[in-house]
């Protein structure tokens, strides 16, 4: 990060589907870390919009695995009823629906009825984007038209990169067939919303990212190209596989049971990474990977 630069807000923002592991606690403490020297406010924004997945234990590993690694937050909820009764994704319905009619309005959108068994591979192979499906289709997902248009993407470390969205990106969903946000879109709304221009999260949402900056571009959401974004390194599970929430020998909630305090993690985290910097709290990591 050059020195000096300064930003508004950052979010963590986790999804209550499972026990965090160690991969989530690099993530937060990398947005700490930032947060801190660039003079960010940190939002803590629990992403719980798949309500089929969220389940209370869940919720409750979020507090106490950022408590227990002393990440601190400045916005958003302290504890269960404050999730529950202000924060959760729910209360912004509103505000994901306003986008969505909006997309409907500029034509930007194609129903899609295609089942999963259809859509095998990493892009959309446009079954049904010249079918003119009607948008209220019961069991319809919505899809964005995409196009070859030039991505502007500011980054920390490397500035401006002038890019195009992936091919696996082509297409992609904004409405689901439960009739509910999809992630990218919602996502948008919400760092829009809470006024977030800096935006760190691990390599493996890049195109993510991209997959954003398009639609906010699509929707004329000028102020989201000017996010920043840190893509971090993975922790990978035996070197190869990403970290997943079932892999219960890295969650913070089976180290903590096994005795091990924060700066216990923080080493784990370091060793696996190999890092020049030791890390033995989240501030260690700007050193360690910036």
């Amino acid at each position: 990060m050059q020195n000096g630069q300064k930003f508004n807000r950052t979010r963590i923002a986790p999804t209550p589907s499972g026990y965090l592991h160690v991969g989530n606690a690099l993530s937060f403490a990398l947005t700490a870390a930032l947060a801190r020297k660039a003079g960010a406010k940190i939002l803590l924004r629990i992403d719980d919009l798949d309500q089929q997945r969220v389940n209370v234990d869940y919720v409750q590993d979020i507090f106490d695995t950022l408590n227990f690694l002393e990440i601190p937050w400045d916005e958003g909820p302290r504890n269960m009823a404050g999730y529950q009764g202000q924060w959760s994704q729910i209360h912004r319905t509103d505000s994901y629906t306003e986008a969505l009619q909006l997309l409907e309005h500029k034509r930007e959108v194609f129903a899609c009825r295609c089942s999963r068994s259809q859509l095998q591979g990493n892009s959309y192979p446009g079954n049904c984007i010249n079918k003119s499906i009607p948008l209220d289709t019961p069991d319809t997902a919505w899809r964005l038209y995409t196009d070859d248009r030039l991505i502007k993407l500011k980054t920390l470390n490397e500035g401006l990169i002038n890019t195009r969205l992936p091919e696996s990106m082509k297409n992609f969903v904004v409405k689901k067939k439960d009739g509910h946000p999809a992630y990218q879109l919602a996502s948008v709304v919400d760092d829009l919303m809470f006024g977030v221009d800096l935006i760190i999260r691990g390599e493996d949402l890049y195109s993510s990212t991209l997959a954003q900056l398009f639609l906010a571009d699509v929707l004329g959401y000028r102020k989201y190209q000017d996010t920043t974004f840190y893509h971090h390194l993975l922790i990978m599970q035996d070197g190869e596989k990403k970290l997943s929430k079932s892999a219960g020998s890295t969650s913070i909630k089976h180290l903590r049971r096994e005795g091990k305090k924060a700066a216990d993690v923080y080493s784990i985290i370091g060793a696996i990474l190999g890092t020049k910097h030791p890390i033995r709290s989240f501030e260690d990591t700007y050193d360690a990977f910036l």
